[in-house]
């Protein structure tokens, strides 16, 4: 089988709208001829070049078929954090309004990650990443990770025990891990203002 069928082969087998990236098909032939056929396929409308070495497979609008749409900008960065071997986490902004330490929802998606800077743009979607230090993504998708962010973006002169309480409820956080999560965040450097507010933390638990 030629490296072209391979790669329709394998394309086949992939889900539509969602990002990949090409170097996932180099085990199937050289580099040059995997980037000849993904080009060719690019051409043809099977696959969409979406960012350098990031494709997708067009799927059909659910109510104009005949109409193609690609990928998501979230998914494109999510997929670019993926293929380079970035953390992605979403920004202090969009942390604190989740908990409800903030009532305002952000303007636009932001990631905190320890990749490059990036903005991402499909049709009018726009989403953008921003470098931080390695500090503020401790933790990623965690409820630690969530709160430690929360906290960044937010004075906690603004936070009282009745915001705490909203915290941990929309966190589901049992007495146990309202505990620990207090003691890990405590000891950040990045947190020392926020101490006298994670001492009443603990004292929810």
């Amino acid at each position: 089988m030629s490296v072209s069928m391979k790669v329709l082969t394998r394309l086949h087998r992939m889900k539509r709208g969602e990002p990949f990236p090409i170097t996932g098909f180099y085990a199937l032939g050289s580099r040059t001829s995997v980037q000849k056929a993904i080009s060719r396929l690019a051409q043809e409308g099977e696959v969409v070049r979406l960012r350098k070495g990031l494709y997708v497979r067009p799927k059909p609008l659910a109510s104009l078929p005949s109409i193609k749409t690609t990928a998501s900008a979230e998914q494109v960065a999510k997929a670019w954090a993926k293929q380079y071997g970035y953390k992605l986490v979403s920004q202090g902004l969009e942390a604190a309004y989740r908990i409800g330490f903030q009532t305002q929802a952000p303007m636009k998606k932001v990631f905190w990650s320890n990749g490059n800077n990036a903005q991402f743009k499909i049709g009018n979607q726009i989403v953008e990443v921003r470098h931080v230090s390695q500090q503020k993504l401790l933790w990623e998708a965690k409820p630690e990770g969530i709160l430690l962010r929360a906290m960044l973006v937010t004075p906690p002169e603004a936070v009282d025990t009745a915001n705490l309480k909203k915290a941990i409820q929309r966190l589901s956080l049992t007495p146990a891990q309202i505990a620990e999560i207090a003691e890990k965040l405590i000891t950040l450097n990045i947190l020392s203002n926020w101490k006298e507010n994670l001492k009443r933390l603990k004292e929810l638990a």
